[in-house]
């Protein structure tokens, strides 16, 4: 019980808490600096207030979790579904006891004994009202403290549990009609800025649980990856694949060209420098060679590069290879996939995609056959004077004054590789808005590819490109050995003179796997971010995954 000294101060206290309940949906100006997160920016004196509070009432504002005996806890959608369409206005059950738990969203109080609650679950997607009034509650007080104590020390934001029975208020909404005092279960100690929202990109992305409270389409976005990665490995798992893990930390780098982030392992030593991965392609076609003819990976990819809209250094792929299967049954399995995951995400074969920072919008439509595109004959279309021989050393300046010509940046470090890439991105991607197969590029393209026997030296590969962006790369691998050694040769030429630190070096272990047999295997690889993007009208990855990195 508080003393008499005591009383005074608590009144005051519970008048400034419903003073600041008041200024709640007023927005608030936090601090300008990017690297501050709003609950330490916040200065108000709420949190401290409310804190006081919490000890005059000697009262517990993160209790041990405890059920409610013999009374089942219903979801806001569960009580919706159940008794929307049972009462008229005015009726209730009171024999159907129900705890339901969550936010509050808001709190209108209509007089000192009777107080509504609006409280939300799954970040707003579904609410039920709570009609707490001191009448009902007075009958089973659940706590040591007083009906409007209990109620006061309420505010927007706030978790709680609050046990009633059911039925419908005189306006018709479904509620649940309190028979004890509402449960604090944990104090929201800032304002949630629901009206006023959270736009600014630093202050979501560095407050993000924030950001999923305040904006739909931040939780939209998480919940479209996750739909995806349980298609794609259903859509593997039903097809006989093995879904397996390789090696993220690795004393070798390969399958990819990027720069790799390196550290060191105490227990081996500073001499021997590790890598996180920059794609688990060398593994998986080792297990291929071990007798797995099916096997995928969904896993994270870490590469030491820049970040923009379509570049995160930790990204997620989904890779598979296929014994035994050839380019065509590559294409067709991934129009599948893409048509797939698109109708089960969206419930159509066609996906709504911003174009512009003008709000142009494009239909993205994935009926089968895709489009396809002889990367080869349209470069040569495109630039007669490109050198046929591209592994020949007059090849390199002749495509930089081919660059230089068309107004097109050269990429450095100069390499055959990097040049031609450049112009493909340039003469052949801004094509392919709707779902494009870009098929059979020059073979020094692709050090990990079989070549089609095409005179002029194409890849067995294609990539899929989507609104400018590609999604996926695929190959038929490349499964000589001693092919495969003169080709890491050369790459190995290109890092050492020219300086190209994207480029691996030589995975001498995977080539001696190559000499036990690799059956003439399909490779395949997805960006999903990429993919989960596309799907959710998002147009940065970040929004795609849970947490990001942001530069201070």
């Amino acid at each position: 019980m508080l003393s008499t000294r005591q009383r005074p101060l608590l009144r005051a206290l519970l008048a400034a808490a419903k003073t600041a309940d008041k200024l709640r949906p007023v927005a608030t100006k936090y601090s300008s600096s990017s690297a501050t997160t709003i609950a330490s920016a916040d200065k108000r004196p709420i949190k401290s207030m409310r804190e006081s509070i919490f000890a005059s009432l000697e009262l517990q504002p993160y209790p041990r979790y405890t059920p409610v005996p013999e009374i089942p806890v219903l979801s806001a959608q569960q009580i919706h579904e159940r008794w929307d369409g049972l009462f008229g206005k005015g009726e209730k059950d009171e024999e159907s006891l129900v705890v339901v738990q969550g936010r509050i969203r808001s709190k209108r109080e209509a007089s000192k004994k009777l107080v509504f609650y609006d409280i939300e679950q799954e970040g707003g997607r579904h609410i039920i009202q709570a009609v707490v009034s001191q009448k009902r509650c007075n009958e089973q007080p659940a706590s040591g403290i007083s009906f409007s104590d209990s109620n006061r020390i309420l505010l927007a934001g706030d978790l709680v549990r609050i046990a009633g029975f059911v039925g419908k208020t005189g306006l018709g909404e479904t509620s649940v009609f309190a028979t004890r005092n509402p449960e604090l279960l944990a104090p929201c100690l800032h304002t949630i800025p629901t009206r006023s929202g959270l736009t600014d990109t630093q202050k979501r992305f560095r407050n993000r649980h924030l950001d999923l409270l305040v904006n739909p389409r931040a939780r939209n976005a998480l919940e479209t990856r996750a739909h995806v990665l349980r298609y794609l490995r259903g859509f593997l798992d039903s097809r006989g694949f093995i879904e397996v893990e390789t090696p993220v930390l690795s004393a070798s780098v390969g399958g990819a060209a990027a720069r790799p982030f390196t550290t060191h392992s105490v227990a081996l030593g500073e001499e021997t420098p590790l890598f996180l991965r920059i794609a688990p392609e060398l593994y998986l076609k080792q297990l291929v060679v071990g007798g797995i003819d099916r096997v995928y990976e969904l896993g994270k990819q870490f590469r030491n590069e820049g970040i923009d809209a379509d570049h995160n250094p930790e990204f997620t792929t989904c890779e598979f290879y296929q014994a035994y299967a050839t380019l065509e049954d590559l294409m067709q399995t991934t129009e599948q996939i893409i048509r797939g995951v698109c109708e089960k995400v969206t419930g159509s074969t066609a996906v709504q995609v911003q174009t512009d920072n003008n709000g142009g919008m494009l239909e993205i439509d994935f009926t089968a056959p895709f489009r396809r595109i002889h990367v080869t004959d349209t470069l040569y279309e495109q630039i007669p004077e490109l050198p046929h021989d591209l592994d020949s050393a007059d090849a390199l300046p002749v495509i930089l004054n081919i660059l230089s010509q068309r107004g097109i940046a050269a990429p450095r470090p100069h390499t055959v590789p990097r040049l031609l890439d450049r112009l493909i991105s340039h003469i052949i991607e801004p094509q392919c808005q709707q779902p494009t197969f870009l098929i059979s590029h020059p073979a020094i393209m692709s050090p990990l590819s079989k070549e089609t026997g095409d005179p002029r030296h194409t890849a067995a590969r294609f990539e899929l490109f989507v609104n400018g962006k590609e999604l996926v790369n695929a190959y038929e691998e490349l499964n000589d050995p001693n092919e495969q050694r003169r080709k890491f040769a050369a790459q190995a030429r290109e890092r050492n003179d020219q300086g190209d630190e994207e480029v691996p070096a030589p995975d001498a272990v995977f080539c001696d796997a190559l000499e036990f047999g690799l059956p003439p295997t399909g490779g395949w690889g997805m960006g999903v971010d990429r993919v989960v993007a596309l799907l959710a009208g998002v147009r940065h990855l970040r929004e795609t995954v849970s947490f990001t990195l942001l530069k201070n």
